[in-house]
């Protein structure tokens, strides 16, 4: 797994991505910022996440944090790439974030920035980038059934 991240948010997330990047960057990762790159209230999310997908599919050992109100849309147009999986997270257990990981092998997290604090949502993406696939067979198996 590459040291690579990209993030990409709306106006909805703004702020909480950039928090986020600020951590990230503090620990090491290298950040690539897909915008958006400042605030606008008018701004569509597929423009953003569309760049960060695009960028994942061409290094698919980097990973991508996206970002909105809900994470709901932003997940919609990351799965949308072959080789994509977007777990969405907004709040509640933590088991979400660990098993997107060991079950699904997610390299997308959509988060819900309208449902989380600055600190909740650093919490999930510190869990989630620590958390490895489990290669299990089972999960192997259904995740090839994904992209096949």
């Amino acid at each position: 797994m590459s040291n690579k991240i990209f993030l990409a948010t709306d106006h909805a997330g703004f702020e909480v991505k950039e928090f986020v990047k600020g951590k990230l960057v503090e620990a090491g990762f290298e950040v690539v910022d897909c915008g958006a790159s400042e605030y606008d209230g008018e701004d569509d999310y597929p423009d953003f996440i569309s760049k960060a997908v695009e960028a994942l599919v061409q290094e698919p050992d980097a990973r991508a944090i996206i970002l909105g109100s809900t994470g709901q849309g932003e997940a919609m147009v990351a799965n949308r790439a072959m080789g994509v999986r977007a777990a969405v997270y907004y709040g509640g257990s933590l088991d979400i974030i660990t098993l997107s990981r060991e079950h699904n092998d997610a390299n997308t997290l959509s988060l819900g920035a309208g449902f989380l604090t600055k600190e909740e949502a650093l919490q999930a993406v510190t869990l989630w980038l620590e958390t490895p696939f489990s290669n299990e067979e089972r999960h192997v198996r259904r995740i090839k059934k994904l992209d096949d």
